[in-house]
């Protein structure tokens, strides 16, 4: 195994030198980093995790909030957790996840949080943690945060439906309010007002039964030639349901377009237009945003959105 004196015979300095360039790299001259990074490169050396973090104090723990209910069967979550747990990799973090609010700002202390799921009312939970934390998901609460461009997605999904002379789009939402359903409605609404068209919004829960149960209940009053644009596949899924069983015709009469594109959009029949985010590039994003933040004391890293892609199949026309 090669050791930090291998390292500092190899580079021709201290041991010292070569402790501070793996755990205070600004303590030292780029001449100096750059003879220390070109040995350990050189021998492939792979400083101890757990010594490093003893020396900055620190637990090498990220933990990984999930502040909502989740499905098992559906895997966007576990999309997120690879990308998050791959990006820590990177820099030798291990990941905790916790799922039970009460428990998050128990047991070992970790490092910095990663925070999933929340809603107005985990407002106080989280200004109670005391280390640095990022957000999944937009917000208006001063966190640093990122997300899929949210309002960018659906305006993608309205003009697609709009270009492709469905001549009713009516949007199908998620009774929550929080501010990645405004943006996925912003997206809606701003793309129909440019074309002159009066927005048509229903919400209800996030789950497919309730979307399936709102168009079997109002099936008579939606014209042929409409397309239902979905705050998420879960709701899609439903609505694509319900228009088969009343012998609606998908893509021609009837067209669906979902959100999140992770896994339901696949195995829908037909397969759902949808807008896909990122998700396991999200994850990644998250885990470098938090060690930076960490890195640099706490700062600010203010709130990234990242584009989504509409990715067309068979609930729309070709």
């Amino acid at each position: 195994m090669v050791t930090l004196s291998d390292v500092a015979k190899q580079a021709n300095v201290s041991k010292m030198t070569v402790s501070r360039v793996i755990n205070h790299p600004e303590q030292v001259t780029p001449e100096l980093k750059q003879l220390v990074e070109d040995a350990i490169i050189a021998l492939n050396y792979q400083p101890n995790s757990v010594a490093k973090a003893l020396a900055n104090n620190r637990t090498n723990v990220i933990k990984v909030a999930i502040l909502e209910d989740i499905d098992t069967t559906e895997p966007y979550y576990m999309s997120l957790l690879f990308g998050v747990a791959k990006g820590l990799d990177r820099k030798g973090y291990a990941l905790q996840l916790v799922t039970d609010r009460a428990r998050l700002s128990v047991g070992n202390v970790a490092d910095g949080f990663i925070v999933t799921g929340a809603r107005s009312e985990d407002i106080p939970l989280i200004d109670s943690l005391s280390q640095p934390t990022v957000i999944f998901g937009e917000n208006h609460n001063g966190y640093d945060f990122i997300d899929t461009d949210n309002k960018e997605g659906t305006a993608l999904a309205t003009a697609y439906a709009l270009a492709k002379s469905y001549q009713s789009v009516i949007f199908i939402g998620i009774d929550v309010k929080e501010s990645f359903e405004y943006s996925r409605e912003a997206g809606y609404i701003n793309t129909l007002q440019q074309h002159k068209i009066v927005p048509k919004i229903h919400r209800m829960g996030n789950h497919s039964h309730q979307s399936q149960a709102f168009v079997n209940d109002n099936w008579r009053k939606f014209a042929r030639n409409t397309c239902f644009i979905c705050a998420s596949d879960r709701l899609a899924i439903g609505v694509e349901r319900a228009i088969i069983q009343n012998g609606g015709n998908i893509p021609n009469d009837f067209a669906v377009i979902g959100f999140d594109g992770v896994f339901l959009d696949q195995v829908a029949n037909p397969q759902l237009t949808t807008v896909k985010q990122p998700v396991q590039k999200l994850g990644e994003l998250l885990a470098r945003m938090l060690i930076q933040k960490i890195a640099q004391s706490g700062a600010q890293q203010g709130e990234l959105l990242v584009s989504p892609e509409l990715v067309k199949r068979g609930t729309t026309r070709n």
